[in-house]
């Protein structure tokens, strides 16, 4: 008993928002038991990016203890949550756990990858508890801006750990539940070995405010509108979809939903129970013969993604919708870091058309799901931890978190995606790193951030590509001219010639000048015709293009 240990390692979600994943694990070194807390994904950008679907967190070290798994455990049903689990559930094949609507949310994903949506199994809320090897795992019920947010009490040989996911503290959220200050003190009486706690807004100095300050301004902003109003906010917040469509249905305006996501929770929240009354929907075919100015559009797509409705009807029309000048758009919502100029350039193109943006700059139409300072040194209080270890967040926000513990005299530590902490002693200590990373959903296919396959296409996208090929002779002399084609580049260099031409002319110059142990030498070969192209490219265009050579020999 004496060798064991208890571990906590962030594989995603620490020093990064987004792409949440965990693990916990208990016995001797190397040999521990383990448990998952959340497979989540995080969205890819044009510039690092681009062309990829999703990205998900590197499990390699995860999946090759597989067999060491005892349980996955969902806290809740966003995409930096749960949005890789039916992606990399195959590698890890064990059984997974979350609470209704979060499970109904899972079971589509598992579905929609093949494989057993019964796989993913409905836990009860606190004081229910699932067994998983050495852990007793339970689902607190705590205010999130999804329904059925929990933390997680995770019971262990050597204490209890409160892992809290994202929450705030929030006594009237409209859907979900409301934040439950006795409950989580009855979970604490009985001491708590670690809290490791989201640090998202750990730089926002007042309380949070609760989701129900937000409705009325919105319907007097609504009402006092004229012509169409669309508004967007993530397509998971359904209690803000619920405030907005009250909001327009008490305006006199019919609701359309527009996005497959906004249609599949609003539909998943009825079906689970968790979402009531919502006002009545009309399709957007019907809603083609209602007049505009009796119209509210909830639109996806608030953090600026380009195949979004949002985004889409910025620039024309979507499903038959198009906004014109005097319109409202509304983005109840924060943009998320890193985001800016996907939302910025949005605006603008509402702007073009004339459409009057309104934004939450002035607090008075969105509040953040996270706690803030306040509220995250409330909670350390009431849970009275042996220690913080901070997560979900950038390394600034880790570290912040860290020194609010210090200072409310609670141990802790910076653990970043890849530290292994042990958390068995009085207080917690890096005991290892372990190698981290991201994967790319591309297309249909996964491929690794070290792969070269992003890297690539970027190049490409800042130089060019010239695609060149050469025939060769029986003895290995030039056959002809070389071929040349750009893509990306101009077609008209500084000399003021076809850039093709010059290409072409210089790379047969370049062949011509070489020896015969470098023609027979596809290598060597494809190295001149390399250097040559690019040279060349750079005299005429300043660029130094990617180059693709193919060498084709007659026999």
């Amino acid at each position: 008993m004496g060798s064991d240990r208890l571990i906590y390692l962030p594989l995603g979600g620490a020093a990064e928002v987004g792409m949440n994943c965990y693990v916990y694990g208990y016995g001797p070194a190397d040999q521990e038991r383990l448990i998952a807390v959340d497979l989540g994904v995080t969205f890819p950008d044009m510039d690092t990016t681009p062309g990829v679907d999703l990205i998900v967190p590197d499990i390699t070290w995860l999946a090759e203890r597989a067999d060491r798994i005892d349980g996955i455990f969902i806290t809740h049903g966003h995409e930096d949550h749960i949005g890789a689990l039916g992606l990399l559930y195959g590698r890890l094949n064990a059984p997974v756990y979350a609470r209704a609507f979060t499970a109904h949310l899972g079971r589509m994903k598992m579905a929609d990858r093949g494989h057993q949506p019964t796989d993913v199994s409905t836990a009860q809320p606190w004081p229910e508890t699932v067994e998983a090897g050495a852990f007793k795992v339970g689902f607190l019920p705590v205010s999130h801006s999804i329904p059925e947010s929990s933390a997680l009490v995770i019971d262990t040989p050597v204490g209890r750990i409160v892992h809290t996911g994202d929450f705030k503290l929030d006594e009237t959220p409209i859907v979900g539940e409301p934040f439950d200050r006795d409950l989580w003190a009855s979970v604490a009486k009985s001491g708590v070995r670690a809290l490791v706690c989201d640090s998202t807004n750990v730089f926002s100095p007042n309380p949070g405010r609760s989701e129900s300050s937000v409705g009325a301004e919105i319907e007097r902003l609504i009402s006092s509108a004229n012509g169409m109003v669309a508004t967007t906010t993530f397509a998971s917040n359904i209690a803000r979809l619920k405030t907005l469509a009250e909001a327009g249905k008490r305006a006199g305006r019919s609701v359309v939903l527009l996005g497959r996501a906004m249609r599949r929770m609003v539909t998943a929240g009825i079906e689970t129970g968790v979402l009531t009354d919502f006002p009545k929907v009309v399709s957007p075919e019907d809603a083609q013969d209602i007049p505009r100015e009796n119209l509210l559009l909830l639109t996806t797509g608030s953090q600026g993604e380009r195949r979004a409705a949002t985004a889409q009807i910025s620039r024309g029309k979507f499903l038959g919708f198009q906004m014109k000048e005097g319109d409202t758009f509304l983005f109840s919502s924060k943009t998320i870091p890193g985001n800016e100029r996907s939302v910025i350039r949005i605006v603008n193109n509402f702007s073009e058309l004339g459409v009057d943006v309104v934004d939450d700059s002035d607090g008075h139409y969105h509040v953040s799901g996270h706690a803030n300072r306040p509220d995250l040194e409330a909670v350390h209080k009431l849970i009275s931890p042996s220690m913080v270890i901070p997560m979900h967040g950038e390394h600034r926000h880790l570290r912040e978190h860290s020194k609010l513990a210090d200072a409310g005299g609670f141990t802790s530590v910076v653990a970043p995606n890849g530290a292994m902490v042990d958390l068995t002693g009085n207080a917690p200590k890096i005991a290892e790193y372990i190698e981290t990373g991201r994967d790319y959903l591309d297309g249909d296919v996964k491929v690794g951030a070290l792969d070269g396959v992003v890297r690539d296409r970027i190049r490409m996208a800042l130089n060019g590509l010239v695609s060149a090929s050469v025939i060769l002779d029986e003895d290995d002399e030039l056959l002809g001219e070389p071929w040349c084609e750009t893509t990306g580049l101009a077609e008209i260099g500084s000399s003021g010639a076809p850039v093709v031409e010059i290409l072409e002319h210089d790379l047969g110059q370049a062949i011509g000048r070489a020896g015969r142990k470098t023609l027979t030498d596809d290598a060597a070969l494809e190295d001149i015709a390399r250097k040559a192209i690019r040279k060349s490219a750079m005299s005429e265009l300043g660029k130094k293009p990617e180059v693709s050579f193919i060498i084709s020999r007659l026999a």
